[in-house]
């Protein structure tokens, strides 16, 4: 997930300018560039090797240029304003946006892309304002991971509700031990984290103040009043959380599947995964879709933004998704690949069921989500610390509202 949000205004201007200016440079007719944040070594190899499958398939070839996470908006800024865009650029789902709005990124339906076979949900994850300008191989949300060990040494089923999983995260507190752990730092990890309590609740991101959004951020403040979970909370982000977890520090955690290949390096770690727990009984568990998309910026080269379109199209097939997902832990965004992928990682069932109905945090605001996301970051470091839920969201409706 993005850490860090850049000016749709100054992004506005650049991304205009350079349409209006067209393709500046000369480019090899055969080579294709496609701009990621695989820095990771496994990521990177993943994907070098599926561009030279379609690079073969497609008698092309793809280069990849690999760039931090918090960099890529920023640096795809500054190739559009000295017209040296690469052909493909994948953008964490919650920028593509500023990106779209601006008019920097072409319709991915008029270079022959369907989403056909994709949740509606993925669909609106990388759309903005009804036009589908990013394909998503994989995607992810979170899930409510347990240390079965210590659940079972207690006598205590995994919790589906919120009455059971502060009951649970309670019981289960002790000593050094938290009963759960979670993320709430002021960054996009703790809003990632917040949102499955907010939305299964009935909150929603245009009103922030409202009944639903108050009562969820007081179920997080009880959990802190408990002792369930530690004061660090506002300060962890999702790897800390992680880390506390694996150290025995606590039985519970909120976290995402990219955690899982490093909870496998530990044999003696005995875990299991599970929905979210939910307000009431037989409510639906809503989280975040998390994960990047593969979009074509507006170069202005009609010939080569086609070719584009066919290698993102060839990057997102249904065989590609299920080979990265299969790599990367993530669910496919493609229902049949998701299907499959079931079949090979059924220990993660529960994790593609929360995907199903996820939502995408940019659905409803588009480019507007980063003042929310921000204003809310602010609210959780306040009533955390003291203040009440109803002031701080009150207060963060209003930065929401004015952008400040």
């Amino acid at each position: 997930m993005s850490k860090r949000f850049t000016s749709l205004a100054a992004a506005s201007v650049l991304v205009a300018g350079a349409a209006l200016a067209g393709c500046g440079q000369q480019r090899d007719a055969d080579v294709y560039t496609v701009m990621n944040s695989s820095t990771d070594e496994s990521y990177h190899r993943w994907d070098a090797e599926a561009m030279a499958r379609c690079g073969e398939r497609l008698g092309v070839t793809i280069e990849q240029q690999s760039v931090p996470a918090a960099q890529v908006m920023t640096k795809a800024l500054r190739m559009t304003s000295s017209k040296s865009l690469p052909d493909i650029v994948q953008f964490d789902a919650s920028e593509m946006p500023t990106f779209a709005e601006a008019g920097g990124l072409v319709d991915l339906g008029t270079l022959g892309l369907s989403t056909d076979g994709i949740p509606e949900g993925i669909v609106d994850f990388g759309s903005y304002k009804g036009t589908y300008y990013g394909a998503a191989r994989s995607v992810n949300t979170l899930a409510l991971f347990y240390d079965k060990d210590v659940l079972d040494e207690a006598g205590v089923r995994v919790p589906t509700t919120w009455d059971q999983l502060r009951e649970t995260a309670k019981q289960l507190t002790r000593g050094g031990r938290y009963g759960l752990a979670l993320s709430a730092g002021g960054a996009e990890d703790g809003v990632f984290q917040f949102l499955p309590f907010m939305w299964s609740n009935g909150g929603d991101e245009t009103e922030l103040d409202g009944p639903k959004v108050v009562e969820a951020l007081d179920y997080w403040k009880g959990l802190l009043t408990d002792g369930s979970l530690s004061k660090s909370t506002v300060n962890w982000t999702q790897a800390d959380v992680n880390d506390q977890f694996m150290a025995g520090n606590a039985a519970m955690m909120i976290n995402g599947p990219w955690q899982v290949e490093t909870l496998n390096g530990d044999e003696s770690l005995h875990w299991g995964i599970a929905p979210i727990p939910v307000p009431r009984a037989g409510d639906d568990s809503v989280g975040p879709l998390g994960g990047a998309v593969l979009t074509v910026p507006n170069t202005g080269d009609g010939a080569r933004e086609r070719t584009a379109g066919r290698i993102v199209a060839c990057l997102s097939s249904e065989k590609e998704q299920l080979t990265y997902a299969l790599n990367s832990w993530m669910v496919p965004a493609n229902a049949r690949a998701a299907a499959a992928w079931r079949e090979r990682v059924p220990e993660l069932d529960s994790l593609a069921d929360q995907v199903a109905v996820a939502r995408s945090r940019t659905a409803q605001l588009g480019a507007g989500w980063s003042s929310v996301s921000l204003a809310l970051q602010s609210a959780f470091q306040s009533a955390l610390t003291g203040q009440s839920s109803e002031s701080a969201l009150k207060r963060a409706q209003q930065r929401a509202t004015s952008g400040n």
